[in-house]
């Protein structure tokens, strides 16, 4: 395990399409049934030290290996919540951060490898057709960028990725990169 490499779960989403919580949502996967967010951090745990799961404000959670952040606002996307874990992972001193979304319970160690064994750009994502932001690595010292882009109205993943050094792995369609969106993908 390599105490350069943090992890950031993203788990404070809206979820709109799911209609509920995804992070406590649970899961029937090769693992058995737990929370995606259980899922998640079991994957990511086997790769990245520390871990952190960057909770809505009042969102309540299974009991986790990892720290728990509060977003200070709700719904204010991804962007803001990515921020705060690259942050915390800069000040943990982690060079780098594995940073994913809750809504891939069937993400694996293997993959955080994969994108790991790139280290030539800020950020590394992996493209499978269709580029894959909450599923790569950043350099934590990204948090700053990040904090300008935000106070700027911007919001989105893309807004980072477009406006730095963003190196992109071509991969096979993966099981490992799937989202999970609705209640009917649940089971």
């Amino acid at each position: 395990m390599s105490s350069s490499l943090a992890g950031v779960v993203l788990a404070g989403g809206a979820s709109r399409r799911m209609g509920r919580d995804k992070a406590t949502a649970v899961y029937a996967g090769p693992a058995g049934s737990r929370t995606m967010v259980e899922h998640v951090v079991a994957a990511v745990t086997q790769r990245c030290d520390p871990v952190f799961v960057i909770a809505a404000p009042g969102q309540t959670l299974p009991q986790l290996p990892a720290t728990v952040l509060r977003d200070e606002v709700r719904g204010v996307g991804p962007l803001l919540a990515a921020g705060r874990g690259l942050r915390a992972a800069a000040e943990a001193g982690c060079e780098r951060a594995f940073v994913c979304a809750v809504d891939m319970p069937l993400m694996t160690a293997e993959l955080i490898d994969e994108l790991a064994a790139h280290d030539g750009a800020e950020i590394v994502v992996p493209w499978d057709g269709r580029d894959h932001f909450l599923a790569g690595i950043y350099r934590t010292e990204l948090w700053e960028r990040v904090d300008e882009l935000v106070a700027a109205g911007r919001r989105s993943m893309r807004a980072l990725t477009d406006e730095v050094q963003t190196q992109r792995v071509v991969m096979a369609p993966s099981a490992a990169l799937t989202n999970v969106n609705t209640a009917e993908q649940l089971v």
